[in-house]
């Protein structure tokens, strides 16, 4: 009797599909974009902020973090606070973490702490970014049903 309840929890188990495993891992749509990409840094000439360290949605800027800015076309696309984001050049995920001006269109900037001479260095370059939009589990799950 022991070896029959084995054999049918293992045959259980074994019967749970790898989609079902991997729907349960998929969180996000990951899609991708092409962008220009400066870069910036917190000091007070460049920035609108009484502390240059205080992002748009007021995030505390650190030397060293990953984040970066986007402008505001890029936030109606779903590049809104903490999405996450890679760029081709960089191994690293950065973080949505501040706004540029209203006057820039598909531009990012790339946060380089208070080494001015690093973000000069970087320039201004065109790359392809890929982003991170949250699945709606609901609407996900009531399409296939």
């Amino acid at each position: 009797m022991k070896k029959l309840v084995f054999i049918l929890i293992v045959f259980l188990v074994g019967c749970s599909s790898k989609e079902d495993s991997d729907k349960a891992r998929k969180k996000y749509d990951w899609y991708g974009h092409e962008v220009t990409a400066s870069a910036y840094n917190s000091v007070f000439w460049q920035t609108d902020s009484i502390d240059p360290s205080v992002a748009a949605w007021g995030d505390t800027l650190k030397p060293g973090m990953k984040s970066i800015a986007v402008s505001r076309d890029l936030i109606k696309m779903g590049l809104t606070h903490n999405t996450m984001v890679k760029i081709d050049t960089f191994p690293d995920t950065f973080y949505v973490k501040d706004k540029m001006h209203w006057r820039w269109r598909n531009r990012i900037d790339i946060y380089m702490g208070k080494d001015v001479k690093k973000a000069r260095e970087w320039g201004r370059k065109k790359l392809i970014i890929c982003y991170a939009v949250p699945i709606d589990s609901i609407n996900t799950t009531n399409e296939k049903n």
